[in-house]
């Protein structure tokens, strides 16, 4: 039995194999079931909402994009409304549930209009704006927790939780869904977002156990500031500008794949359900290889490269993607690329992005983190959506697209590569200001 108080021989071992303190094992594993529960609960639905947008038709994916987007816009103001009401302990509770309740409630309609292609379309939209926010509440509540120097030696291990729960989710959604159909999928979900909760609450008394009374008592007020704080926060300052500038290219590189992806996806298997069952295969390999390259390789890549490694290697690796792929643009290779590309944001990318944040002051984390990971991403979606489109209607031609999205990653190697120079400098100066 694993225990923080009486560490034995497999604890001790167990501690070497995830660079954790005897301490902070049972924060790993909340953290670690936290980020499974929420991951399968998305995962389930993924190659659905990845169906249900080539069924409204590749001309409107990026009128999907756009959607997308303008959804966003509504949304983020009232979530800093929320952020200033709810206390930052309990604030992932009401996300959660809000979200649990639309779950079911497409469930419903799925059930009455199964065929109907503007539910399609507002799943489409809604699920893409549900991945970022339920992701974005979870990181921002992991680096509130942990301390900077914890988050590089534990968060490859607490993020592999989302990589099992990506694989467990296509696997569990290709079974259950002939026995539960849609409707019953959108309801397994909603409780595995509640899973998510329960463990949430597990660390958050692990979390307690290590505070003194005052930072305990911060911890149960709200983030206060206006609706549109996150903005302001981020226009105010020129190193979360860069930050602004970086997530607009990683949203573009995937945004540009995607379409590829689509487009070769909907030639090669016209059939939804041999859609649903391409994407649950492709979902599986790379979540099955993010969970390798989580545990074996970024706490010590992290330790050894830093930050600038975790936030360059990615983009280059991206930018040869490209170019591969405008030589031979086919199924296989954008397939490949597409995988290539979140295994290295999931394994790389995201652990260096948290750990960013994990010195910043509690509306930093909160807000303007918030708007970093929901409105600027997906305007890198809806601006690269019409982008490709108009490259498109130019060219005819997927290589220049190709070409155009190595340029673009290049770019976005170069500012991750700023970004992490930039690190302890930009931290204080983030602190002074706030």
């Amino acid at each position: 039995m694993i225990s923080d108080k009486t560490p034995g021989p497999f604890t001790l071992r167990f501690c070497k194999a995830i660079n954790a303190h005897p301490g902070e094992v049972s924060a790993c594993l909340w953290g670690f079931g936290l980020f499974f529960f929420l991951f399968t609960g998305y995962a389930v639905l993924r190659p659905v909402r990845d169906a249900m947008g080539i069924a409204s038709g590749l001309h409107n994916l990026q009128w999907l994009f756009s959607s997308t987007f303008i959804v966003m816009l509504l949304a983020v103001p009232l979530y800093g409304w929320l952020n200033a009401r709810v206390a930052r302990a309990q604030f992932i509770n009401w996300v959660y549930s809000f979200f649990a309740l639309n779950m079911l409630g497409f469930a419903c309609c799925l059930f009455l209009w199964p065929a109907s292609l503007w539910v399609a379309r507002a799943f489409f939209v809604w699920l893409s704006v549900f991945n970022l926010f339920v992701v974005s509440v979870a990181w921002s509540l992991m680096a509130d927790i942990f301390r900077k120097e914890q988050a590089g030696r534990l968060f490859g291990f607490i993020a592999s939780g989302a990589s099992i729960g990506g694989i467990t989710g296509p696997v569990a959604g290709a079974l259950l869904v002939s026995i539960v159909s849609l409707p019953g999928l959108m309801v397994v979900s909603a409780f595995l977002l509640g899973g998510s909760l329960l463990t949430k609450s597990r660390l958050m008394a692990w979390r307690t156990s290590q505070e003194n009374e005052e930072e305990c008592e911060a911890r149960y007020r709200p983030v206060r500031g206006n609706p549109f704080a996150g903005f302001t926060m981020v226009m105010r300052s020129p190193y979360l500008l860069c930050l602004a500038a970086f997530v607009m290219l990683l949203s573009t590189s995937s945004t540009f794949l995607y379409f590829e992806q689509a487009r070769l996806v909907a030639v090669t298997f016209p059939s939804r359900v041999e859609q649903v069952r391409v994407f649950s295969i492709i979902d599986s390999a790379v979540q099955a290889l993010s969970l390798l390259c989580q545990v074996v390789i970024t706490g010590r890549f992290a330790h050894r490269f830093g930050v600038k490694g975790l936030l360059t290697i990615a983009p280059l690796i991206i930018t040869a993607g490209f170019l591969l792929l405008a030589i031979w643009p086919v199924f296989v290779m954008v397939a490949t690329v597409m995988a290539v590309r979140r295994v290295s944001e999931y394994a790389f990318i995201r652990p260096g992005r948290e750990i960013l944040f994990t010195p910043m002051p509690a509306d930093v984390k909160y807000r303007a983190k918030s708007f970093l990971d929901t409105v600027v991403y997906r305007a890198g979606d809806a601006v690269s959506g019409w982008t490709i489109a108009a490259i498109t209607a130019v060219s005819q031609s997927s290589v220049v697209v190709s070409l155009a999205g190595a340029a673009l990653a290049f770019i976005w190697a170069g500012t991750g590569y700023f970004l992490g120079g930039q690190d302890d400098q930009s931290f204080r100066l983030e602190k002074e200001s706030t």
